[in-house]
């Protein structure tokens, strides 16, 4: 199940001589199941966890109940996604026997150290947390801010400890999210007058966000704007012809920008021939290559990139009794595991009369 996708593409990530020093560092990282993933994912985190889960003990959780925290009104959007999400992690290449993968509302810990977190966290101090303030931005909640989407933070603590993580995946507007665990660690630890919960460190990528297709918003299934792990050729050729280039680069003669041009960015990420996509960027800034040309060239490295994927994710997606398997053996043993963390926070708290 190992996949060899990584191949297609000259971006630098993380390997096992990377993290010497923190081998074998348990790792906490998912996904929240409100949608199939796409290219930005498999770019952003997925073909990291694939070499992650070499050298570290890993789990991933497909956070169910933190989909509903903006999609209360609509949990089918949630439920209808968790096996379609963990079909696109099994035909990345993320591989259950190395990897743990688990669900968030199946493991019952996770919502209890929630609720003992809670405690220990002021409502102003989640309204400060800039992650959260600036999701509430981008959301359309008006006056009416879900309690579970403010308490967000806390939820994630929960995770991260429930697992001992100690390194987790992050991007840069994430960080705040690990200050806010390392706070509730800290007071935890604090009441039971010694080390029961760890801290944590991010894990930060240095590997560009993949645009959308448009260059504009957020890639997004709804606005069309991004390329599903299981497109289609003919999905894929549609996404490429309309791609945003340079708006100046009218003629093929033309002198074109390769700076901000979503078709370079795609190829940088994609195209494992490195030399030769220099070689490409050169001629369109000098003029003599056009935007079809290049997007054919693009959309040949696409094809040959996802084909694998869809093939596979296929295969998985048509046997839902054995991904219901999967997840199910992912989380009782995630259970297993968050239920010792639990019981060391209840004895904090002295809540161990029977």
């Amino acid at each position: 199940m190992h996949s060899n996708t990584s191949n297609h593409s000259n971006t630098a990530f993380f390997t096992k001589n990377t993290f010497q020093e923190s081998y074998q560092e348990k790792i906490l990282t998912g996904d929240r199941p409100t949608g199939q993933l796409h290219l930005g994912h498999f770019v952003g985190s997925l073909q990291q966890r694939v070499v992650l889960q070499e050298s570290h003990q890993q789990t991933i959780l497909i956070a169910d109940l933190q989909g509903l925290t903006d999609n209360g009104h609509n949990p089918h959007k949630v439920s209808t996604n968790i096996l379609n999400v963990l079909a696109d992690y099994l035909a990345v290449g993320i591989d259950p026997s190395k990897t743990t993968i688990s669900l968030q509302s199946a493991i019952p810990a996770l919502s209890e150290l929630t609720m003992y977190y809670s405690n220990l966290v002021s409502v102003a101090r989640l309204q400060r947390n800039p992650t959260v303030k600036n999701e509430i931005a981008t959301k359309s909640f008006g006056l009416s801010i879900p309690a579970g989407f403010l308490t967000y933070p806390i939820s994630q603590a929960a995770d991260i400890t429930a697992f001992n993580g100690t390194l987790v995946p992050v991007g840069d507007d994430q960080l705040p999210m690990i200050e806010q665990t390392n706070e509730i660690v800290r007071k935890l630890n604090r009441i039971a007058k010694e080390d029961i919960l760890l801290e944590c460190r991010p894990l930060l990528s240095h590997v560009p966000r993949l645009p959308s297709t448009d260059g504009k918003s957020k890639m997004s299934k709804s606005l069309g704007n991004c390329i599903l792990l299981d497109a289609s050729e003919k999905d894929i050729s549609q996404a490429v012809k309309s791609m945003y280039t340079d708006p100046n680069h009218l003629k093929v003669d033309d002198p074109g920008r390769v700076e901000g041009n979503v078709v370079f960015t795609y190829l940088e990420a994609f195209c494992s021939d490195v030399a030769y996509v220099e070689t490409l960027k050169s001629q369109y800034r000098r003029g003599g290559l056009g935007d079809g040309a290049i997007k054919k060239i693009l959309e040949d490295c696409l094809q040959e990139v996802i084909k694998p994927i869809r093939e596979r994710r296929h295969l998985f997606a048509s046997d839902k009794a054995q991904l219901i398997d999967i997840i199910r053996e992912g989380s009782d043993k995630s259970q297993t595991e968050a239920s010792a963390v639990l019981h060391r926070v209840k004895h904090a708290f002295g809540l161990t009369l029977f």
